[in-house]
């Protein structure tokens, strides 16, 4: 099974790899004054990254206002 884990593994990077080679061409992201000239599947790699990351956290906020909407008061 560990050998099935590994051959997945080379893959997905393979093709990673043949993606980011194949996607090279510079493109310019316009940010309110600021120009960001960059390779696309650099783009599209970041774009994924913060996509993860804003995920993770709306994610994580709704679990905590969720368990905070279901306990009981605490009452002194």
């Amino acid at each position: 099974m560990r050998y099935i884990y590994i051959l997945i593994i080379v893959f997905v990077t393979a093709v990673f790899f043949l993606f980011a080679f194949q996607n090279l061409e510079a493109v310019t992201v316009v940010f309110y004054a600021m120009n960001f000239t960059l390779p696309l599947s650099f783009l599209i790699l970041l774009v994924y990254i913060l996509g993860m990351l804003t995920g993770g956290f709306a994610i994580s906020l709704l679990r905590a206002l969720v368990r905070g909407a279901t306990q009981e008061p605490q009452q002194d």
